[in-house]
C-alpha cells in the first residue's frame, strides 16, 4: 500500500472504535491527524498520543458536528494546525436503539436528532472541509455508514433511515465534487466495538458477537481494523474510486428476510 507522508487527515468522531482505528492507520502510513471528539476529549486525546508515537502530527479537536459553525472552526483549526487538508473521514454518529417493531416507541424528535448528527452534521463537515480539499490537488472523503442503510434492520429505523439518507448525500457529493474530491462511503455491519456495552453488559454482548458471527455467511464480525482496512485503501489506493457503498459485514447483510434462513 502506498504512503501518504505530508497528506492531512480530520477524522470525526476519532476518539474511538472506527475513528480511533482510521487515526491510526492513517497515521501509520505518514498522515498527520486532526481528531474530533465531542464528549471523549480523553479518548481522544489518547489516540493522538498513539499517532504521534508513529511519528507523525496529530491534534485533537473538540466540536459537535451538528454545528455548522464548529465544523467550520474545525476545518479551519485542522489548516491553522496541521498545514493543510487532504482527507476527510466522517465517523462521528449517534442512535435511539428503539426495536424496529416498536413504532410508538420513536417520536419526530428521535429522528431529528440523528439526522442533525448523521446527515446533516456529515453533510456540514464536508461543506466547511471542501474548499481545503479542493486545494489539497487529491481531496478525498470517506463517510462511515451502515449496511442498515441498505437492509432497513439496526438499533433503529431512525438510525437506519439515517444512513440511507447519508448514502444518498454520499452518491450526490461524488458527482458534484467531481473532479478535485472523491467521495464513498463504507456501510459496516456490527462491529466488535465497546459502543454495543453502552446497552448490553459483558456477558450479553459475548453472547450477541457469537449471534452475529453464526448467523454470517463467513461466520466473521468485523473490528474497527478491518474498516481501517477500507479506508486506507480508497484513501490511498482508489484514485479511479468515487460515488462507491462498499458493505463491510461478514455477509450478514445477504441473511436479512431469507425465509429460508
Amino acid at each position: 500500500m502506498k504512503r501518504a507522508a505530508g497528506s492531512v487527515a480530520l477524522i470525526t468522531g476519532g476518539g474511538s472504535g472506527i475513528g480511533a482505528a482510521a487515526a491510526e492507520r492513517l497515521a501509520g502510513i505518514g498522515c498527520a491527524v486532526a481528531i474530533n471528539y465531542s464528549r471523549n476529549g480523553a479518548g481522544a486525546e489518547a489516540v493522538a498520543e498513539r499517532c504521534r508515537a508513529l511519528g507523525v502530527k496529530a491534534i485533537t479537536l473538540s466540536g459537535n458536528v451538528a454545528n455548522d459553525e464548529d465544523c467550520r472552526r474545525m476545518a479551519d483549526e485542522t489548516v491553522a494546525g496541521l498545514g493543510r487538508l487532504d482527507i476527510l473521514v466522517n465517523c462521528a454518529g449517534v442512535t435511539r436503539r428503539v426495536p424496529a417493531n416498536d413504532l410508538e416507541a420513536l417520536a419526530g424528535e428521535d429522528f431529528s436528532a440523528v439526522n442533525a448528527v448523521n446527515v446533516a452534521g456529515t453533510f456540514q463537515m464536508i461543506r466547511a472541509a471542501t474548499p481545503h480539499l479542493k486545494r489539497s490537488g487529491a481531496g478525498t472523503i470517506v463517510n462511515i455508514s451502515s449496511d442498515s442503510a441498505i437492509t432497513g434492520d439496526g438499533s433503529s429505523l431512525a438510525y437506519a433511515a439515517s444512513k440511507g439518507a447519508l448514502n444518498t448525500l454520499t452518491l450526490g457529493l461524488a458527482r458534484e465534487l467531481a473532479p478535485e474530491i472523491r467521495v464513498n462511503a463504507i456501510c459496516p455491519g456490527f462491529v466488535d466495538t465497546s459502543w454495543a456495552l453502552a446497552w448490553q453488559d459483558a456477558e450479553s454482548y459475548a453472547r450477541f458477537k457469537q449471534r452475529v458471527a453464526d448467523v454470517a455467511p463467513l461466520k466473521i464480525i468485523p473490528t474497527p481494523d478491518d474498516i481501517a482496512d477500507m479506508i486506507e485503501w480508497l484513501v490511498v489506493g482508489a484514485r479511479c474510486v468515487t460515488g462507491q457503498l462498499l458493505v463491510i459485514d461478514g455477509g450478514t447483510h445477504l441473511t436479512v428476510g431469507n425465509p429460508l434462513a
